[in-house]
């Protein structure tokens, strides 16, 4: 998934980010709550962190804000406010679920898992299509007993492809959604990831479902159901 983390403090956030990381995600990881309402007006994330407690923009109006664009993708908060009130409070402003302080690295990722299920492709800890898996705690691509293991990278795009299906994405999209903030991919980058997934894909007899439309983006294209 690709996840905003909003956290000041970077003794906490540093640990919050490599968990995330390590799971597979990309992580736009922030200590500034301007710089986070530049981001999320600007790219379309699968799951935010926010700290309540931030400088300049708090958490809860960062969550506000979002929610008033009419985007729907899950909120979890951190907080070191725990009383029944605050709860209500981040939940009203529009937050799905929220972690007390200090947060528990191993309850952050079983969080985010839950919240993940939220996606029309969830099937437990696996996105599906059609017949093709993708396994989410493993990093692994499976059709027909055949089970590929995935890089990180490649991981990333085809978790992004599932989440996805059928759109056209174009170069810029790939990048906003795999490239952390801050961050300069070469400009041959998306193209070659690309072309490494397909021979994953090959591996498991499918390499023709992700298309390339020259001049316009790629598209993940599994066959139409029959009836």
């Amino acid at each position: 998934m690709l996840i905003l983390l909003v956290e000041d403090d970077r003794a906490q956030l540093e640990p919050l980010y490599a968990a995330l990381q390590g799971a597979g995600h990309i992580v736009d990881a922030i200590e500034d709550g301007e710089i986070a309402q530049g981001l999320i007006s600007q790219k379309d994330y699968d799951l935010l962190i926010l700290d309540w407690m931030l400088p300049k923009v708090s958490g809860v109006s960062l969550c506000q804000q979002y929610r008033r664009t009419g985007k729907t993708a899950p909120v979890l908060m951190l907080t070191a406010k725990d009383t029944t009130s605050d709860k209500v409070t981040g939940l009203d402003a529009g937050a799905d679920d929220y972690l007390v302080k200090p947060v528990d690295v191993i309850e952050l990722l079983a969080r985010v898992r839950a919240l993940g299920r939220r996606s029309p492709q969830w099937m437990g800890d696996t996105l599906s299509i059609a017949d093709l898996q993708l396994h989410l705690t493993s990093l692994t691509l499976e059709r027909k007993q055949v089970t590929i293991q995935l890089s990180t990278r490649e991981f990333q795009l085809m978790e992004y492809l599932m989440r996805h299906p059928r759109q056209v994405l174009s170069h810029d999209q790939i990048e906003q959604a795999l490239w952390e903030w801050g961050t300069e991919p070469e400009s041959n980058a998306v193209a070659t990831l690309v072309r490494r997934l397909r021979q994953r894909l090959q591996a498991v007899g499918v390499k023709d479902w992700l298309e390339t439309l020259y001049g316009t983006g790629y598209r993940l294209n599994p066959p139409e159901k029959k009836e």
